[in-house]
């Protein structure tokens, strides 16, 4: 129970946090940078995508029966869009990991210092458990699995039932790996990130997947909206734009969180010492810890 208030009352601050302009800032920022970064990207590659693309649409064993249904069905233009449909289902996976990597590196530390500086927390001592380079190895590892689930599950989200399930657990569960680590980076040693990692391990991972649910809308939208490929350039950037939103708002909640964990665990261990301390100045006196 007192975890549960916890966490609604993380959820409560971030929500509050989040509509900060210096937070909206910090949303605005990696959403600017990985929106040119794609899109540049995107602009050089369209076209020599799209032609491989549907040649392997077209003629590989495993893909042409998608087309072949499609006609069969009835949508005789389907050759003219089915190729533009898959690249646009291939890229969105893609650009949303980059964003959260990048939001988890350049974003992240920045929110976890201010939140830090608020009154409750300025006594937490930084026992510095993470550093860069494993902070970047843990990112990039748990980004490849990501990418990795994502790619054996990317025909199946299109399914009706599925859509609103497999990409809210994928988001939360990569949502849950990187807002951890990078949050308690400075603050906790490894044996208090590990600890708290594990003993929180549901609650952290039903953060996750909420901060999942909330960033599958734009993703839902994508899936289900002919417009969407339309008008694939404006509706990518607005929607991009919601992500990063929503991973600041996933940052604030998981500081919120995880920084008052663990001021709790150090409160308990010294309360823990102080009583083995006072049992061995005056052994006679009853023990009432655990």
């Amino acid at each position: 129970m007192v975890v549960l208030q916890q966490v609604f009352k993380s959820f409560g601050l971030a929500l509050v946090g989040a509509m900060h302009p210096r937070m909206l800032w910090l949303s605005l920022r990696p959403f600017l940078i990985v929106s040119v970064l794609w899109g540049c990207l995107i602009w050089l590659t369209w076209t020599p995508a799209i032609e491989a693309l549907s040649i392997f649409l077209t003629t590989s064993m495993f893909t042409s029966w998608i087309q072949e249904g499609l006609i069969w069905a009835g949508f005789e233009n389907a050759r003219a869009w089915i190729a533009p449909l898959f690249f646009v289902m291939l890229i969105i996976p893609l650009i949303t990991i980059s964003l959260l990597v990048f939001i988890a590196f350049s974003t992240v530390p920045a929110i976890v210092n201010i939140v830090a500086r608020q009154p409750a927390y300025q006594g937490l001592e930084r026992k510095q458990g993470g550093g860069f380079f494993g902070s970047l190895v843990y990112t990039l590892w748990s980004a490849l699995i990501c990418l990795v689930l994502v790619m054996l599950t990317l025909p199946v989200w299109w399914v009706p039932p599925l859509v609103a399930v497999l990409p809210p657990l994928l988001w939360g569960w990569l949502t849950m790996r990187l807002m951890s680590y990078d949050v308690l980076a400075k603050h906790a040693s490894t044996e208090e990130r590990d600890l708290l990692i594990e003993k929180y391990r549901w609650p952290l991972l039903t953060m996750g997947i909420v901060s999942g649910m909330l960033g599958a809308v734009p993703t839902f939208f994508w899936a289900t909206s002919a417009l969407a490929l339309v008008l694939f350039p404006v509706v990518s950037f607005v929607a991009l734009w919601i992500y990063s939103l929503i991973f600041v708002f996933a940052a604030l909640w998981f500081s919120h969180f995880l920084l008052d964990a663990l001021q709790t665990l150090r409160q308990d261990e010294l309360e823990k010492s102080l009583t083995v301390e006072t049992r061995i100045v005056d052994p006679e006196l009853p023990y009432h810890g655990q």
